[in-house]
């Protein structure tokens, strides 16, 4: 009897250790986990445009910062120089850019890692490009941040709070893209 008593205590105190154990480890788990997920968020990214310049890029809850340009609204557009629909967009998005130059920013992120920035430069000479070209390896960061880009054109629209505001994916009229954008200036 003195034996089963002994047993069945020793059993209770090891499996309290071990329980207790696992309930601290799995703990310090999700503390690590935690705070990875903190520094990931709150990390900045940095993008950089053709000519060298950085822009800062700093998640929100529901958005973006980016540095530089404050208080307007920024249209992100992912595109590929190789891809048909992205160069149709062109114009439309030099046109957005110039009419509403005082409120918006178009910033576009090129998806392609083996583009030299000289192949972008002749590409926006080529093309007439009026806005900011993004060529880094932060664009595909960037691109895994706002949800994962599966398909270009694909365009985001941030209010001036750095909300974000509406997205579109393939080629989309200038005009609705300036109806998004009218209600939220």
């Amino acid at each position: 009897m003195k034996i089963l008593f002994i047993s069945i205590l020793t059993l209770l105190i090891l499996s309290g250790c071990s329980n207790n154990k696992n309930s601290i480890e799995n703990e310090e788990k999700a503390q690590n986990e935690a705070e990875a997920t903190v520094i990931k968020k709150d990390k900045q990214l940095v993008l950089t445009d053709t000519a060298g310049k950085t822009i800062k890029v700093k998640q929100l809850e529901n958005g973006f910062i980016f540095e530089g340009y404050e208080n307007k609204i920024v249209l992100i557009n992912f595109f590929a120089t190789w891809c048909p629909p992205c160069k149709a967009e062109i114009p439309h998005l030099n046109n957005l850019q110039e009419k509403y130059s005082e409120d918006i920013k178009i910033l576009s992120i090129l998806l392609e890692g083996s583009k030299s920035n000289e192949e972008v430069i002749d590409f926006m000479k080529e093309n007439n490009i009026k806005f900011t070209i993004t060529n880094s390896q932060e664009n595909f960061e960037l691109a895994k941040k706002v949800g994962g880009v599966q398909s270009i054109p694909f365009m985001l629209i941030y209010d001036r709070k750095g909300n974000y505001s509406q997205h579109y994916t393939g080629a989309i009229h200038e005009e609705m893209i300036e109806a998004d954008i009218k209600k939220i200036l």
